[in-house]
């Protein structure tokens, strides 16, 4: 964390008198302005409600917002609330990259009030584009967005951080080039959005009031997951302690840019390193330090993690031996049984399911000339969910999550990929130095690389093919498509393997992948488990993969794998297995009789029982 210290001239000790004394206008902004007491808890909790309407990232497509909202029957053909009792949700990110934010935003903030009166209401929980936005982070702001601001901008202010930003250049730099930098910084109608976002602006007032999460009878809607910091803090660490770092945040920047220490153009990512080189120069008066160390701090709050809640994607990436206890911990924390949420957009561009049903993915790519998707909405009445699409689609049903181990950038489903690897044309094969060859196929516009490995002699017993079985039985999806095929005029097993992927030996070296979406940590403990019972003793760094397009594990080479040996491999000998709730159901349901019935094909009797021995080792019953 970047810290102010005084080498002579200023110093942050708890001896400096606070600036805070003399700052009624921050104390009175955050204790009255916005309400965040424990007293509020019931703004979270919204029981009995007979239908909801949830809609994910919108992104200023006020286009389609509009005809998802007319299609679930919500407004009506002027635009005017027609939900009656109707609770709509949005689960964040209204705006950044689409031209029409700001009408999405002015939108449904009266729909918020029209809904009250009917009985009904409107929920906004933040996404992680309302911070952005609040706190200066405008990486994706589209200049349309800044030009439905321009009336709103004074020449007078253009004039004010034009200068100050002309005097913080070189002072050989010629007028015009100053001048091209600025307004590429800060494009017509830039400093109107500014003050729009500030504390006391519309839209900053406004957003400063949304919690992160919220529960409507038993669902949790939120942005982007719910991580472990929702299940040690609860909602009122959520919405009351975090939020409270989003509006400290904002109310300091704000003073800070009155007193003309901070820019508009000074961006959230930029302001810490700039405020410890302008401390170390003498640039910041001593009677800002205070506030210029809280801006440095806060911009480390655990709000803009990745494993904070506009942000995380465990929920939506990770699979359910992974994250399902987890998931039913914070569930049991905050009074919900199933969550809702947006920010990873669904590959199939539909609302789609996973966790049996437990998680919602409702981000289908609205703004379509970014995303490519449209808008759905998801209705929940009851125990039933349905979506509704823009075109007036009705009654459709979220679709299960598609399973694409090490493809989920390929539109295409797991059974395709298998098809593909069995029928499609072998266009080269290409030798490794070991016992796998690297084989392309092809089929149609769809190219893939695979590993191929020769069968020797008859061999009834096939690993590979086993644990790529025994990976779809647990719901691990780790294994990657596994084909039993001939090449050459010889029969082997081809697997599917990225052409980016890379080994754990790889990134272990370079760090990469420490922040990935789903805990490497914990997907390691998982195949641990995968391991013990599949006596795996073939495990090694070089049989891990990854894509780093979304650091999901993947598992390979598992020609040593279904020993007869009851016990578990030698490499975990000094590992702590961890067999949670999740695990004890899956491999509950591998009765003996689904063992024989899956696998008799490709284990012999000894490693069936074997592997029956293993299951009963991991569920206690030896």
């Amino acid at each position: 964390m970047n810290s102010l210290k005084r080498q002579k001239k200023f110093d942050l000790s708890a001896n400096q008198p606070s600036n805070w004394a003399g700052l009624p206008v921050l104390v009175f902004l955050i204790l009255s302005c916005v309400p965040l007491t424990s007293a509020y808890a019931d703004k979270w909790h919204f029981p009995d409600v007979e239908r909801i309407v949830a809609v994910g990232d919108v992104h200023g497509a006020y286009d389609g917002l509009i005809a998802t909202l007319q299609s679930a029957g919500v407004i009506d053909d002027k635009l005017a609330w027609s939900g009656g009792k109707a609770h709509l949700v949005f689960t964040g990110d209204l705006l950044d990259r689409g031209a029409r934010s700001r009408d999405v935003m002015d939108l449904v903030m009266r729909l918020e009030k029209e809904a009250l009166r009917d009985g009904g209401r409107v929920h906004l929980v933040l996404g992680n584009h309302e911070v952005m936005n609040l706190t200066g982070d405008l990486r994706y702001v589209a200049d349309e967005e800044y030009a439905a601001f321009v009336d709103d901008e004074s020449r007078k202010e253009r004039k004010r951080w034009y200068k100050r930003f002309k005097n913080s250049q070189a002072k050989d730099m010629d007028e015009s080039t100053v001048l091209s930098q600025f307004n590429k910084k800060a494009p017509p109608g830039f400093f109107g959005h500014r003050r729009a976002f500030r504390h006391d602006g519309i839209y900053g007032k406004w957003l400063l009031e949304k919690p992160l999460v919220v529960v409507v009878n038993e669902t949790a809607f939120v942005h982007g997951g719910l991580p472990e910091f929702v299940t040690i803090n609860g909602l009122a660490g959520v919405n009351v302690t975090l939020k409270q770092d989003l509006i400290d945040y904002v109310v300091t920047r704000d003073f800070l840019a009155d007193k003309d220490v901070m820019s508009p153009l000074d961006r959230f990512k930029e302001a810490p390193k700039l405020f410890v080189e302008q401390a170390a120069a003498g640039l910041i008066p001593d009677e800002y330090l205070d506030e210029t160390q809280k801006v440095i701090d806060l911009s480390d709050s655990p709000l803009h993690w990745a494993a904070g809640p506009t942000w995380y994607r465990g929920t939506a990436s990770c699979s359910q031996l992974v994250e399902g206890d987890a998931l039913n911990r914070v569930f049991s924390k905050i009074g919900a049984s199933r969550v809702a949420m947006g920010h990873t957009s669904t590959i199939t561009r539909r609302v789609q399911q996973r966790m049996n049903g437990q998680v919602v993915e409702i981000d289908t790519g609205m703004l379509q000339s970014v995303y490519n998707g449209s808008g759905n909405a998801l209705v929940i009445e009851g125990d039933a969910l349905s979506v509704i699409n823009q075109d007036g689609r009705r009654n459709l049903s979220p679709i299960d999550h598609p399973v694409r181990v090490g493809h989920e950038s390929l539109a295409i489903s797991d059974a395709a990929m298998a098809d593909l690897l069995m029928t499609g044309t072998i266009v080269d094969v290409d030798s490794d130095g070991v016992s796998w060859k690297i084989v392309e196929v092809l089929k149609g516009q769809q190219r893939v690389f695979a590993y191929f490995r020769e069968l020797q002699g008859a061999e009834p017993a096939v690993p590979e093919l086993a644990a790529f079985k025994v990976d779809r039985l647990l719901g691990l999806g780790m294994v990657p498509a596994t084909v039993r095929r001939e090449i050459g005029g010889r029969q082997g097993i081809l697997q599917y393997v990225s052409a980016d992927a890379i080994t754990e030996r790889h990134r272990a070296a370079s760090g990469r992948g420490r922040d990935a979406p789903c805990s490497l940590g914990k997907q390691i403990e998982v195949m641990y488990v995968f391991d013990a019972l599949i006596n795996n003793e073939g495990r090694t760094p070089s049989s891990m993969l990854y894509s780093p397009d979304d650091w999901l594990l993947v598992l390979v080479d598992h020609g040593r794998a279904f020993g007869t040996d009851p016990g578990y491999p030698a490499y975990l000998d000094d590992i702590e297995l961890k067999v949670g709730g999740q695990w004890r159901a899956v491999l509950g349901k591998l009765d003996d009789d689904v063992l024989r019935a899956e696998l008799g094909n490709v284990l012999n009797e000894d490693q069936l029982a074997a592997l029956a021995r293993r299951r009963d080792s991991l569920l206690g019953r030896n």
